[in-house]
């Protein structure tokens, strides 16, 4: 199974695919974990990448297409993967195509999770994240125990500068402009699905198992 999970920024997509990946057993390819985890080992590529993050800009498409194509050449991807966080443009996925092509295959699922502005900014704004272990809490909707400390391993909770207000008004303003082009990409390879991401988290990942099962 090789799907992929988009959606606006905040909709989710890191954390259903989290859910996917325990549940099936499939590995999860994340352009941001893998460009922050870059960064944290101060690697050339997660520095650059950080340039554009930290400023609510999507990193190139010549940056991204590199760190995708070594995680796809890994062997535990070859028969099943979840793709969070790319394609975000439709030359990344002209890209991507051709990668799969290269290994005799294709995307057998592309969801796409549905949220309003109003309901993004709301999610964004009030997200933290663990220092150390990067587990991720919301203050409304899954507060830590104690106000600033990790449930999981005790560390200190911060806000991404991309969850900042403004960083997000421009992420959600990249988003319609690059990212909304691909929905009319994958649609017309019949591949496309839609599900109603303004339901709670588990509705959410019902809908997509529903998706997935239909596959099967």
């Amino acid at each position: 199974m090789k799907i992929l999970v988009m959606g606006p920024p905040g909709a989710g997509k890191g954390s259903q695919s989290a859910k996917i990946m325990e549940h099936y057993d499939i590995p999860s390819i994340s352009t941001g974990q893998m460009f922050r985890d870059a960064y944290n080992n101060n690697e050339k590529i997660g520095i650059e990448a950080m340039k554009y993050i930290e400023n609510g800009n999507l990193v190139s498409d010549e940056i991204t297409n590199e760190i995708v194509r070594l995680r796809l050449n890994k062997e535990d991807t070859l028969d099943s993967f979840i793709l969070d966080g790319y394609p975000r443009t439709v030359a990344q996925a002209e890209a991507l195509d051709d990668m799969l092509e290269e290994r005799g295959t294709k995307l057998d699922a592309v969801i796409n999770i549905l949220s309003s502005h109003d309901v993004l900014f709301e999610r964004m704004e009030k997200r933290r994240v663990c220092k150390d272990c990067g587990a991720t809490y919301h203050l409304k909707f899954k507060p830590p125990v104690k106000e600033g400390v990790c449930d999981v391993c005790g560390g200190e909770l911060y806000q991404r500068q991309d969850d900042t207000f403004e960083s997000v008004k421009r992420r959600l303003e990249i988003y319609e402009d690059k990212t909304k082009p691909l929905l009319d990409y994958y649609e017309k390879k019949g591949t496309l699905y839609q599900v109603n991401g303004m339901q709670s988290f588990d509705n959410v990942y019902k809908d997509i198992v529903l998706v997935l099962e239909d596959l099967s």
